[in-house]
C-alpha cells in the first residue's frame, strides 16, 4: 500500500498519473488487483494485492515504481509513504 500526498495545484496531474497506472499493471500477470484511490483532495493511495511473494518484488521493481521515482518530485509534497502489508482476511 502506498499513501502519496500532491503539491498544491497538482491534485489533477496525480489523479491522471494514478489513472494511467492502470495500464502498466495490466502487463504484470502477478499483480492480481491495483487500485488507485482518493482519501481526501491531496490524499492518493494504491492499494495491491500479487500472487506470491516474487511477484511483490517484480511489482516493487517495475515500471509503476519507475515512473513515480521519475515523476513524483513534480508531483507529491513528499515521499510517497509505502507499506508492505499481509492481508489476513478477503471476502
Amino acid at each position: 500500500m502506498a499513501i502519496v500526498e500532491a503539491q498544491a495545484g497538482k491534485e489533477q496531474d496525480v489523479w491522471d498519473f494514478l489513472n494511467n497506472g492502470r495500464a502498466i499493471v495490466a502487463d504484470e500477470p502477478g499483480t492480481q488487483t491495483w487500485y488507485a484511490f482518493r482519501v481526501s483532495a491531496t490524499t492518493f493511495g494504491i492499494f495491491d494485492t500479487f500472487a506470491s511473494e516474487e511477484a511483490r518484488q517484480a511489482h516493487l521493481q517495475g515500471a509503476i515504481p519507475a515512473a513515480l521515482a521519475e515523476n513524483g518530485p513534480a508531483l507529491l509534497a513528499g515521499q510517497p509513504d509505502i507499506k508492505l502489508i499481509e492481508l489476513i482476511a478477503v471476502k
